[in-house]
């Protein structure tokens, strides 16, 4: 069985859109789980507005977060699931 794997560097910077074609913004930082190497979060650098007005997550320096399951795919972009957002 193949494991798709990406390096944190390939994450990092990558603009997140949704599948509808909606820009997010881009990667800041990730959030993991340290004892797993599990990824829990993305960390939204430069949030559009359509982003600021979603009720996601923030961490405590008020940065946005998308989580894990709402990843659809990562490529070009990140692809994410807005229903999965909200």
């Amino acid at each position: 069985m193949q494991t798709n794997k990406n390096l944190f560097s390939g994450i990092i910077g990558k603009m997140i859109v949704t599948k509808e074609g909606k820009r997010l913004g881009f990667t800041k930082d990730v959030t993991f789980e340290t004892k797993s190497g599990e990824l829990i979060n993305l960390v939204v650098k430069d949030p559009t507005l359509y982003t600021k007005n979603l009720n996601l997550e923030r961490t405590t320096s008020s940065e946005l977060l998308i989580p894990h399951s709402a990843i659809i795919a990562i490529g070009d972009f990140i692809i994410v699931s807005e229903e999965d957002l909200i």
